[in-house]
């Protein structure tokens, strides 16, 4: 096949939310197009009706619209194949249904449709898995049944559409393929098993298959595999959390794909350029959450800092913008964002209890704290310059390095032991407030003091 005329397909059901996993092999096939200059297109699997929801519907459209996921083809991109709904193409599935019929190769069974699996080992190169060879008439022969607890003779054939006239997965899929001219699917490993069912339907319909590529599945950190209860298993957590859509890209490529150095951090254009099968990994990928925040976090450091205020706005409220400028550096989500400005913007935020006792162990530094007021309390101007010169000059007065000073001011000016860059804290805070809080922790640390 010409790579000039690659065409990837992405086909959710929407019978739940967008969950990583999902949203990776979107990731995937649109990464692949995109590298080859070829076409992405997402289509809806909704046959099956008891299960399907407008709402499931709605979120995987907009999460992938939300990762930055855009398609050539789909929902109201209108390609010339008909409807990418799979329950508005029924008249399509039956037209093929009676081509197998007309070759003789499906049944009926009890009002259900079987197609008749060949007798003979279907093979398939897999771009990942490499070689497959099986022989449906021989795998599908036997079953464990549960009851009696052994293998039972069962009818190898597949049933392709129900008693009550829908069509199962495996014929509408291939259909589907051949219809839209897809040429590459790239999926999870977990469907590697049905590939030679849909091989023996292409076959049957006179069609050439297009290239497979079965990529690791995601498993949780203790090897179980990754299911959409788990944390960081939905999309839409992502969103709430304050995640970058780039970050998570950046993420989730990493889960089956390497660029085959020791970068992790990328964006979207170098993952495209580096995009192809002989980048994809063969092993199954650990999910870390912890990994993807840091992830995240990188990406939010490297904003520009208008970028990073309007980014950031949702989840700020009113708080003003020079205040949550200092959060940058700090954060691996927005969500985090209030926490860090709490110290900042709460003069009666509480004041940590080891952070306290710390303090209080060096009575001296009572004295020391004490001094540095007065000294504040002097300055005619309120800029981070000014609060260092008054810090250099207490420490010089009381014959002590300045860092001596660092952390009991800021504990008791923010009443935490760690924050963001701390003269423009204090500037932030304002003279009269810094003091205040200074002298009211002070009183409560070194309450026993004499």
């Amino acid at each position: 096949m010409q790579l000039n005329k690659v065409r990837t397909r992405f086909a959710p059901s929407p019978t739940g939310y967008l969950h990583v996993g999902g949203a990776r092999t979107a990731l995937f096939n649109w990464l692949f197009a995109r590298r080859h200059g070829g076409s992405f297109i997402l289509r809806i699997e909704d046959t099956d009706e008891a299960r399907n929801t407008l709402d499931a519907h709605d979120a995987i459209l907009e999460g992938m619209r939300w990762l930055g996921i855009d398609w050539d083809e789909g929902p109201g991109v209108d390609g010339g194949h008909g409807s990418y709904l799979q329950s508005q193409r029924t008249e399509i599935y039956t037209d093929f249904l009676s081509r197998l019929e007309a070759a003789g190769k499906i049944y009926q069974d009890d009002g259900a449709i079987r197609f008749r699996v060949p007798d003979t080992e279907l093979c398939f190169k897999d771009q990942i898995c490499g070689e497959q060879r099986i022989n449906l008439a021989q795998l599908g022969s036997r079953t464990w049944d549960t009851e009696t607890e052994t293998e039972i003779e069962t009818n190898p054939d597949l049933i392709i559409r129900r008693p009550d006239g829908s069509f199962l997965f495996h014929f509408v899929n291939v259909v589907d393929d051949i219809e839209m001219n897809i040429t590459h699917v790239l999926r999870g490993e977990d469907h590697l098993s049905n590939t030679v069912k849909h091989i023996a339907l292409f076959e049957a319909l006179g069609a050439e298959p297009p290239v497979f590529a079965h990529i690791p599945l995601i498993l949780n950190p203790d090897g179980s595999k990754m299911s959409k209860r788990d944390a960081g298993a939905g999309l839409q957590w992502y969103q709430d959390e304050g995640f970058l859509p780039e970050a998570v890209d950046n993420y989730l490529a990493l889960l089956g794909w390497s660029p085959k150095d020791d970068r992790e951090k990328l964006n979207i254009e170098e993952i495209t350029r580096l995009f192809d099968f002989d980048h994809l990994n063969r092993s199954n990928a650990r999910f870390d959450l912890e990994k993807c925040s840091w992830l995240n976090g990188q990406h939010i450091a490297a904003l520009q800092p208008e970028e990073f205020l309007s980014r950031a706005q949702a989840f700020t409220g009113d708080a003003p913008p020079s205040a949550v400028a200092l959060t940058q550096p700090r954060i691996q989500r927005f969500s985090e964002i209030t926490e860090w400005l709490a110290p900042i913007l709460n003069d009666e935020h509480p004041l940590e209890p080891e952070a306290a006792a710390k303090l209080a162990s060096k009575p001296q530094t009572a004295g020391l704290l004490r001094s540095l007021t007065a000294r504040l309390a002097q300055s005619a101007e309120w800029k981070a310059k000014d609060i260092q010169l008054a810090i250099t000059e207490t420490a010089d007065e009381q014959e002590v390095k300045a860092g001596a000073l660092m952390f009991p001011l800021r504990v008791t000016a923010t009443g935490t032991s760690q924050g963001t860059d701390l003269m423009p804290t204090l500037e932030i805070i304002g003279k009269q407030a810094t003091i205040a809080r200074i002298e009211r922790r002070l009183a409560i640390i070194f309450a026993n003091l004499p």
